[in-house]
């Protein structure tokens, strides 16, 4: 396996290269959340579902594997690994939320926190087929 590589991401990067990884795992529903002005938690929730538990584990792993490959750092706290339902990743910057339908619905994280500027995420490869 490469050398990571010491690479330095602003927040925004960071997001986005996590949901891009999602994307790679074919997540579905993927939302960029600003909340740095509503939150001291985060600059940036990246929130996307997986369709089953596996497929939730799988995403997960994604995104940590890509950020740990471009800028060489692991989360801070990583929590619902066991379950699969739920999955997060939290960078400090940046909280990656992986869900199944069923507790997205449940949690509605986008509702709770509306009150920060919601990016759609448009994956590169789209924006280059398109």
């Amino acid at each position: 396996m490469a050398e990571p590589q010491a690479t330095d991401l602003d927040s925004k990067q960071l997001a986005q290269l996590a949901a891009e990884a999602c994307d790679d795992r074919k997540a579905v529903d993927i939302r960029l959340i600003r909340v740095d002005e509503v939150s001291s938690l985060a600059d940036w929730f990246v929130i996307c579902s997986g369709l089953s538990d596996v497929q939730v584990r799988a995403i997960a792993r994604s995104a940590e594997d890509q950020i740990e490959e471009t800028t060489g750092r692991l989360p801070l706290r990583r929590e619902g690994q066991k379950e699969g339902r739920w999955m997060l990743l939290d960078y400090g910057e940046v909280i990656v939320h992986v869900l199944t339908p069923s507790e997205r619905t449940y949690y509605d994280l986008e509702s709770f926190w509306g009150h920060g500027e919601q990016v759609g995420f448009v994956s590169s490869t789209q924006a280059v087929s398109s």
